[in-house]
């Protein structure tokens, strides 16, 4: 941890910058008038998505002039810096787009370890549209918070049985050659949801939920989620069992189910 910031403030700006996106995005939310554009990777941006980040990265430049960013609209900035900010404006851009309350602002802080490896120390995924917020800092617990009240403390499940477990997803585009097995894993659960984005992964931390899986997502998209379901007591890795969100696909699960999940997917 940096020597100059103690987790609590670095926590407490995460809020503030969740705050922050809160208001631009619910703004912007259900508007006629919304702006559209198609990024080159061929996924569609809104001016929503571009008003937020560019509001976190001002607010960031003054608050933590010396930490580096990494942000889904605009980019990589310095982000070999000891510790850096990871931003998804708004998660679920599809889901914004058409009316679909499901969608969030994630935020993550990475802090690079004395081994050279990189952390996940605080996270918080803000669903406005859902009256929903879950946060996290390493070594303290996850917690969500509904329609701004108190925030109450989550967990995992103790599901240990795979047929007695609830699996949730987005869909089944990019699982390529591991659809099948994915197929029958979903098969030997009792219950299978396509909640999608974030939501399933948040659903992990709360035991709402046992095994949440995405087979492509970017740093962005998980580094909130990573910290959140570790401090909740659950584990989240990438489809072959690199623990952490850089592996580039997302497995969250309740810790007891991991070993079998992986075992299904593998």
């Amino acid at each position: 941890m940096s020597a100059d910031y103690s987790l609590e403030s670095d926590l407490q700006l995460a809020l503030e910058l969740a705050a922050i996106a809160d208001e631009i995005t619910m703004a912007r939310f259900l508007a006629q008038d919304l702006i559209v554009t198609t990024k080159p990777d061929n996924t569609p941006v809104t001016d929503a998505d571009r008003a937020t980040e560019e509001a976190l990265r001002k607010h960031l430049a003054i608050t933590r002039p010396a930490d580096g960013l990494v942000g889904e609209e605009f980019g990589n900035d310095d982000k070999d810096a000891p510790r850096y900010w990871v931003i998804d404006p708004i998660d679920g851009t599809k889901n914004f787009m058409r009316g679909v309350p499901t969608w969030a602002t994630l935020i993550g802080l990475v802090e690079r370890q004395t081994d050279g490896s990189e952390k996940v120390v605080v996270g918080v995924a803000s669903a406005p549209a859902l009256f929903r917020r879950w946060f996290a800092s390493q070594g303290n617990g996850a917690f969500t918070s509904l329609n701004g009240e108190a925030a109450r403390k989550i967990s995992v499940s103790k599901v240990s049985q795979i047929a007695n477990a609830s699996i949730a997803y987005s869909d089944f585009l990019g699982w390529a050659n591991r659809l099948s097995k994915f197929n029958k894993l979903i098969s030997e659960c009792a219950r299978s949801r396509g909640y999608g984005d974030f939501w399933s992964h948040m659903m992990v931390a709360e035991g709402a939920v046992d095994i949440a899986a995405e087979p492509t997502l970017a740093l962005w998209d998980m580094a909130a989620l990573d910290v959140i379901v570790r401090e909740a007591g659950g584990t989240f890795s990438n489809l072959v069992g690199q623990n952490g969100p850089f592996g580039g696909s997302g497995i969250s699960t309740n810790t007891l189910l991991h070993p079998t999940v992986m075992a299904a997917l593998n």
